[in-house]
């Protein structure tokens, strides 16, 4: 009766662990995903492969950094090791993620003009640089917490960081990506 209660009480811990995952990291983790693959499906299957790994994972975590760094850093590695496979067996073209938006020049407003240049932008970015930028700009990581969840230095975060904003900043002011 006792070990049923003990193997209870740990399922439901661990239960509260996948669902702190999921509350905390699934969108940060969706945005570094989505960074890398530019495809919604491909993401959000990417999401549920990183949480579940992180999940397994946990008793690996040493608690040095932040989590979402832990978190992001296997959201990035399961992006790029599954774009990598679907490349390598797929020959169908079509089946490949679409990696560079378009600009719609018909676009009544400036701010979606620019929003639209952003996100071509974004899609001329090789992949580490788009990770750096959605990490730092949009999940708010440090520095040092980048360069952990990427396993890089941190100078390398902070000039691909820079070289990044830089050419952003002259797309989005109509300047033609490299």
């Amino acid at each position: 009766m006792l070990r049923n209660r003990r193997a209870t009480s740990r399922a439901t811990v661990g239960e509260e662990q996948f669902q702190a995952l999921v509350r905390d990291h699934a969108a940060a983790v969706y945005r570094v995903a989505y960074s890398v693959v530019r495809d919604e499906h491909l993401a959000e299957d990417i999401v549920q492969e990183t949480i579940v790994k992180a999940w397994q994972g946990l008793d690996t975590w040493r608690g040095e950094g932040s989590m979402q760094g832990w978190v992001l850093s296997i959201a990035h590695n399961t992006a790029v090791s599954f774009l990598r496979r679907l490349r390598d067996t797929s020959t169908e073209p079509s089946l490949l993620p679409e990696r560079v938006g378009t600009v719609d020049v018909e676009r009544e407003s400036d701010a979606r003009a620019d929003l639209d240049r952003l996100r071509v932008a974004m899609g001329e970015l090789d992949d580490l640089s788009r990770s750096i930028v959605v990490m730092r700009d949009l999940d708010g990581l440090s520095y040092n917490e980048i360069a952990d969840a990427l396993q890089i230095p941190l100078t390398t975060v902070k000039t691909r960081l820079l070289r990044a904003r830089r050419e952003l900043q002259r797309v989005v002011r109509g300047g033609v990506p490299t």
